[in-house]
């Protein structure tokens, strides 16, 4: 996936709440010192996201989306 510098940022994930359909996960980054994001349960488990995993965030006009390389 291409993206610009400008609009990623290096988090951790500092939590996860898991749900049916929908899942919320909050980042630490620097500044801001946290963000969250809402993605399908079904993108979490694919991304096999766990709390303390490094990922890339990329910044869209909607919403934050987790990428992990």
């Amino acid at each position: 996936m291409k993206y610009g510098a400008r609009n990623a940022l290096t988090a951790k994930v500092k939590s996860i709440k898991k749900g049916d359909v929908m899942s919320l996960i909050k980042f630490k980054v620097n500044k801001p010192s946290e963000m969250g994001s809402v993605i399908t349960t079904e993108s979490l488990e694919d991304l096999d996201l766990k709390v303390g995993d490094e990922v890339q965030l990329i910044i869209k006009a909607i919403h934050v989306m987790p990428v992990k390389e």
